[in-house]
């Protein structure tokens, strides 16, 4: 099996779908040029029958880039079919992604169908989609509540059709990551065209699992990721694009992917102010906390050795350095370390009459900036410090 798994990002479709975090169109394109630059390999660019100016928006990106696969989004519905089909006419690398719900909770009580009548429907969809465009993805909505022998038929039906992705979503962030690998892998041993698709995951993380999902729907035998920049999206989120490739990257699963990951800082920041949506900061990778330390016994260990306390060196990820903040938590060694940082060497006699001066400063103002730092030692009564050094 290929080691390739590709990036699917949908921050601009499935994130934009969070309350608030609309964009217009000249910012859609900015985020969808910097994940060309990224490295992802297909961006989900809208869903062109939803409004006008969804629209418009991919006709944009389909113009401003180039080297992707540009996706739309559609359901199993002609008209759907054929917007989606008209928003991409300019793409050089067109997508329709269409598809239907098929757990009993949508078939029953969503479209009041049947399963058999589903199946057809999600055929003549693909088939629809396949007269205009050769890549058609095909989405079983609620694939993680699905019977899996269903699931199966399904995706048999739509490859024969002429899908060219399935992707499994787990819509309502339900699977355990044992659920859905099994899932996935159930899927590989049990569709007899599987070998003609590539299949997907699409993780949301109402119980927090987005990313675990994901990671274990790719060791077995997915091969691509559907995600989003700092993990927006829909109630609690999707799959965290930062998270996944960081995971395959650190862990040498045998897997790669083309992301260059130097410029994912840069991309979460520019998607959080474009979309106004700040990002928690103990986010994994990209928050402003992923590389601070303020424990004492953590910033001792940081200070002699980062890899004591750091998987991932900060420049892999676009951060410019590892940060030792100051609190009332910190010891003296990372006192002695940002005072050395600013010039200034003292003995460990004199650290330690400055430490106890420094914990009642931490204490009142919580974090301790670097001219707090000026102002501790000009105030001092350390008689071997040069206070010189800090008029």
């Amino acid at each position: 099996m290929d080691n390739q798994v590709k990036i699917f990002d949908t921050t601009l479709r499935d994130g934009e779908q969070v309350p608030g975090c609309q964009l217009n169109t000249e910012d859609k394109v900015t985020i969808a040029k910097g994940l060309d630059k990224l490295g992802v390999d297909i961006i989900e660019a809208g869903f062109p029958i939803s409004s006008p100016g969804d629209f418009q928006s991919v006709v944009a990106i389909t113009k401003a880039v180039k080297r992707p696969t540009i996706c739309a989004l559609s359901r199993a519905i002609q008209k759907d079919i054929e917007r989606a089909a008209e928003a991409l006419k300019y793409a050089e690398n067109p997508r329709i992604h269409t598809g239907i719900g098929t757990s009993e909770e949508h078939i029953y009580l969503k479209l009041n169908s049947n399963p058999d009548a589903i199946i057809e429907r999600a055929v003549e969809a693909v088939k629809y989609a396949k007269s205009f465009v050769n890549d058609v993805e095909f989405y079983a909505e609620d694939a993680g509540r699905t019977d899996n022998e269903y699931l199966a038929r399904v995706c048999e039906a739509v490859v024969k059709a002429g899908a060219t992705v399935l992707n499994i979503p787990d819509t309502t962030g339900y699977c355990l990551p044992e659920i859905y690998g099994a899932k996935i892998e159930y899927l590989v041993n049990n569709v007899p065209n599987i070998d003609k698709a590539t299949l997907s995951t699409h993780c949301h993380n109402d119980l927090g699992l987005a990313t675990a999902n994901a990671i274990s729907g790719v060791q077995h035998g997915a091969r691509q990721i559907e995600c989003t920049i700092n993990g927006i999206g829909e109630r609690a989120g999707n799959t965290s694009l930062e998270e996944v490739v960081m995971i395959m990257k650190q862990h040498k699963l045998g897997l790669e992917t083309n992301i260059d990951t130097t410029k994912l800082t840069g991309m979460s920041h520019l998607v959080s102010d474009l979309m106004h949506m700040n990002v928690q900061p103990n986010k994994a990778i990209v928050g402003a906390n992923a590389f601070a330390h303020s424990s004492g016994i953590h910033q001792d260990g940081v200070i002699k050795n980062r890899i004591t306390y750091e998987i991932m060196d900060p420049l892999e990820v676009g951060c410019d350095a590892s940060s030792i903040v100051l609190t009332a938590r910190s010891g003296r060694a990372a006192l002695r370390y940002r005072l050395q940082k600013l010039g200034i060497e003292l003995d460990h006699k004199d650290i330690s009459i400055l430490y106890n001066d420094f914990l009642i400063m931490a204490d009142r103002i919580k974090k301790v900036e670097d001219k707090d730092l000026l102002v501790l030692v000009k105030e001092s009564t350390i008689e071997s410090l040069n206070k010189e050094m800090v008029k």
